[in-house]
């Protein structure tokens, strides 16, 4: 028996309140899609900020029980795969309406289960890892915690070859080093460093350093060759958008560039990450509207 309507659209109410609360970027250039594909990709982001909330507001008091939480999210959404959620109901209201919008969610779309999974996973790497040594260990958890969102969005925004995934995932890693670049101080607090090892000692900078919060000539060469990095990902990803259906692509290149200005307030800031955070106001956001879509239609 299907659950009634009333309770499926309180269900997306509840994720679209949680993605407009969170996720200002994402939630401004989803706007602009199609009712049913803007109701369908807050779900996914729903279900992303209450694994990733687990592990950086409860973890910080218990770790264990952090671990324990995502688990069962993660749990809790298996039995949606498998058509068992009625068998037992989640934990919490929170997952009670995340799990009934993903219920509906699939009803429609197919979004395989392994990039919930993997998203997970990468949520947890934060309870194990506390330094990457290499950018490829990074980019495992990049992919972990931003691509998935991207390809998992790729089902619902829709695509006409399958390379448009690669292009999806290249998004993902490009938007993920700019969340690190503008975190670097806050991370640090939380006893954290996602910028590789190697990258430090290329520039000169030691782990106490960033620790410690101190700005140098180091440091902003450093910053100067992560965030051109994050360039290249946004530019390879921008290439994959013409290969979306044709009413996702002005979302998908707004999002892209309204995320890529974090990094051009970084260049602001002098490279300095630590004097504040960066981030784009609305204002921003909505200048930018009138020259992205009349990119998008020539695409």
């Amino acid at each position: 028996m299907g659950l009634p309507e009333s309770t499926i659209e309180k269900a997306y109410r509840y994720c679209e309140e949680v993605t407009r609360l969170h996720a200002k970027s994402f939630y401004f250039a989803a706007g602009f899609l199609p009712a049913a594909k803007r109701r369908a990709v807050f779900p996914i982001y729903a279900f992303c900020r209450h694994v990733d909330d687990e592990i950086d507001e409860l973890g910080l008091r218990d770790e264990a029980a952090a671990i324990r939480a995502v688990e069962r999210w993660q749990a809790n959404l298996q039995m949606v795969y498998d058509g068992k959620i009625d068998e037992e109901r989640p934990a919490n209201d929170e997952q009670t309406e995340v799990l009934t919008a993903w219920r509906d969610l699939l009803e429609n779309y197919r979004i395989p289960p392994d990039l919930p999974r993997e998203l997970v996973e990468g949520v947890l790497m934060d309870t194990r890892i506390k330094r990457y040594e290499t950018f490829d260990e990074l980019y495992v958890y990049c992919y972990r915690v931003a691509s998935t969102v991207g390809l998992m969005s790729s089902e619902i925004l829709g695509y006409r070859e399958p390379k448009a995934l690669a292009y999806a995932e290249a998004m993902g890693i490009g938007m993920q080093l700019t969340n690190i670049l503008r975190d670097v101080g806050e991370d640090a607090e939380k006893g954290r460093i996602y910028l590789p090892q190697e990258d430090l000692r290329r520039f000169g900078v030691t782990t106490e350093q960033i620790f410690e919060r101190r700005f140098d000539r180091n440091f902003e060469e450093l910053v100067k060759f992560e965030l051109e990095r994050a360039r290249s990902y946004y530019r390879e990803g921008e290439k994959g958008i013409a290969l979306l259906e044709k009413d996702s692509r002005f979302t998908v290149l707004l999002a892209a560039r309204v995320y890529a200005k974090i990094l051009d307030e970084i260049e602001k800031q002098h490279y300095n990450v630590f004097i504040r955070r960066a981030h784009t106001s609305r204002t921003q956001k909505l200048l930018a509207v009138p020259g992205i879509w009349l990119e998008a239609r020539k695409l």
